[in-house]
């Protein structure tokens, strides 16, 4: 499993037209999440990624999600699994299927919840529009 986290004051995803999800957070700042699910990740993968996401220190001031009380957009996100070393086209072949990968996509932001985590989510498997005001700018990359 791989994640690209952003560190944003504001964040949308739209499918045809209609935001479907949003946050807009310029005191605290928030976290974009586009998360990809690997056809060889490990049952608890999904557990490693909420707590990198709830626990990571990467807000203004070092500090978490969780201890600003920050908002995450989570984004599905398979090509973040694609296989770039040989050849001009990636290969997906890492990538779990749509309905591997969309469960753990769902126990992430129910785990995120949990820890009482305010989350906005994208659609999985939808065409979508990802638009972010990036804060710093400040990415990493995390993998689990």
């Amino acid at each position: 499993m791989k994640a690209v986290l952003t560190r944003v004051t504001e964040a949308s995803v739209t499918v045809d037209g209609e935001t479907v999800g949003a946050i807009d957070c310029p005191e605290t700042g928030g976290i974009l999440a586009l998360v990809g699910v690997g056809s060889a990740d490990a049952d608890g993968a999904w557990e490693t990624m909420v707590r990198k996401i709830a626990e990571l220190r990467i807000l203004d001031g070092e500090v978490s999600v969780e201890e600003a009380g920050a908002p995450v957009l989570l984004v599905s996100q398979f090509t973040l699994m694609g296989r770039t070393k040989k050849g001009r086209r990636p290969s997906w072949s890492d990538a779990a299927p749509g309905d591997v990968a969309e469960p753990v996509i769902a126990k992430i932001a129910e785990g995120l919840r949990a820890r009482g985590i305010h989350v906005e989510e994208g659609r999985f498997g939808a065409m979508m529009e990802v638009a972010s005001v990036n804060s710093g700018p400040f990415t990493v990359l995390v993998e689990s």
